[in-house]
């Protein structure tokens, strides 16, 4: 098939009903969700993934995709509404979009908030789309020590960025290498770690894992966080002037350069693994504050301030999953849950994606346009409904999630195996969290820990044992050397972290 040919039939594949209406549907649930402060995206995501098994590939990885960015607009509604973000990276739009709210112009803040995030989100994807072809071609041409060493790259970027110090990052990631070896060798096929379970051959079960350390650890903490006494209701006080109510273009116009700004910072960290939108959206607000000509109307309700946040957050989720579609390595703890359903539906992430599977990814991306429309008419519908969301008691919440993961885990397992894989990690990530050990690196060392084995096996066989054969990889050098560099910078320069 030709490639104008697969770019049509990928493009009649995304603009079908059936992958509209999963399109519509995570787009939905990830602005509802979003809208709820301590659930999240990931949270949605990780607990949809076993749902999607019965679906084919590009409805189930799309839903996931609208779930990722409706989470990021919904997650704005708490942090204008309440002064609670319903997400980390919300937390920035918070600092002007309150005291916005708090003037009477609530919906103003969250329509410059949403037409912000989608401007952002739509670059990041053009800019996805732009790039990682031409990138997946330059990452076949890597041998497996230049791989190895991209990977000890992208775990230094990790877990410097992630972990409240160095040596809890490099805790995280070894355990999760050594959660990755359960199972047989992928070179010699020798069983480990059974402990007398033939379960255990093909390794921990996915979902398990990723839904017991992401969602069930973060419940039991919460749970364990929860008073018994039951705050008020928040009333927001709403102007009366029509203009107060909405956003013009002229309003829009004037934060160009803000958004525009903002769109550039969310690309370029978004495409290095780890940083996370919380440091984009924090960074793109410092620089819109610095470039302003009234720096001190920031934090009293200035538009600016809420474009900068948004538009940098958002663009960090297309640019996320630049290294995944290239390298097979991603980029946040949302990255690494949409390989997992990559792997789940038998699709290995990594550069050789476009050459298999070009169809599929091809129509990935018209499903992600497409997301970004919807969540724009979506967003627009519903600002006024989400309002009410937050408003959700806990309890609800937790116990309705607490469901789903059970029945989830129990459907991709196959039976009580998984569900029980599924409490141990999710004590596991409880005792995580109490003692500050990150588990989104955790989660990431685990996902990629197959492939690193495989690669440190490969390039122990090119380099004969020798390390000084190493002198015939210059790549692999720099990416070495410049993996000691950025760990020592970025513990002297520590950034704002995604919980």
């Amino acid at each position: 098939m030709s490639d104008l040919a697969q770019l049509l039939a990928a493009l009649g594949d995304a603009f079908t009903f059936v992958n509209l209406a999963f399109v519509i549907g995570g787009v939905v649930l990830g602005q509802f969700v979003g809208a709820l402060p301590g659930v999240g995206p990931v949270m949605a995501i990780a607990i949809a993934i076993p749902f999607t098994i019965a679906v084919d590939p590009l409805p189930a990885i799309a839903f996931l995709v609208g779930v990722m960015k409706g989470g990021l607009v919904g997650g704005a509604i708490p942090a204008v509404m309440f002064n609670t973000p319903g997400t980390p990276d919300a937390a920035a739009t918070a600092l002007d979009g309150y005291p916005l709210a708090q003037q009477g112009k609530p919906l103003k803040a969250t329509k410059m908030a949403l037409y912000s995030s989608i401007t952002g989100d739509t670059f990041s994807d053009i800019v996805l789309i732009t790039v990682s072809a031409p990138l997946a071609s330059v990452a076949l041409l890597m041998g497996p020590v230049e791989i190895l060493a991209l990977m000890i790259f992208s775990f230094a970027v990790i877990s410097g960025l992630m972990a409240d110090s160095l040596a809890k990052g490099i805790v995280a990631v070894g355990l999760g290498f050594l959660c990755a070896t359960v199972g047989l060798d992928p070179e010699h096929g020798t069983p480990r770690l059974l402990f007398g379970h033939f379960e255990f051959y093909d390794g921990l079960p996915l979902a398990s894992v990723a839904i017991g350390v992401l969602v069930l650890s973060e419940i039991f903490r919460r749970l364990s966080e929860a008073g018994r006494d039951v705050k008020p209701a928040v009333v927001t006080r709403v102007s009366s002037n029509p203009a107060d109510s909405r956003v013009s273009f002229l309003e829009y116009w004037s934060c160009r350069f803000t958004i525009l700004r903002g769109m550039l910072i969310g690309t370029a960290l978004g495409a290095l693994p780890g940083i996370g939108s919380t440091a984009a959206a924090f960074m793109s607000y410092a620089s819109a504050r610095q470039a302003s000509k009234d720096p001190s109307s920031f934090g009293k309700g200035n538009i600016h301030g809420i474009a900068a946040a948004e538009s940098a957050n958002s663009a960090v989720a297309g640019a996320n999953l630049i290294p995944l579609l290239t390298l097979g390595i991603p980029g946040s703890v949302d990255a690494a849950l949409i390989i997992s359903a990559f792997m789940i539906h038998g699709v290995q992430p990594g550069p050789l994606m476009f050459e298999q599977q070009g169809r599929l990814i091809y129509g990935l991306f018209g499903a992600m346009i497409l997301a970004n429309a919807c969540n724009l008419g979506i967003g627009l519908l519903g600002l006024r409904m989400w309002s009410f969301v937050v408003r959700a008691p806990e309890p609800v919440i937790f116990s309705s999630a607490i469901l789903l993961c059970i029945v989830g885990v129990a459907l991709t397992s196959g039976g009580l195996f998984g569900v029980v894989v599924m409490l141990i990690f999710a004590v596991v990530g409880y005792l995580m969290r109490v003692f500050h050990y990150p588990v989104i690196v955790f989660i990431i060392a685990f996902f990629l820990g197959p492939r690193f084995e495989t690669s440190l096996a490969q390039s122990l066989v090119v380099l004969k044992g020798d390390p000084w054969n190493l002198l015939h990889y210059p790549i692999a050098i720099a990416l070495l050397m410049l993996s000691v560099v950025t760990v020592w910078w970025l513990n002297r320069q520590p950034l704002p972290k995604d919980e």
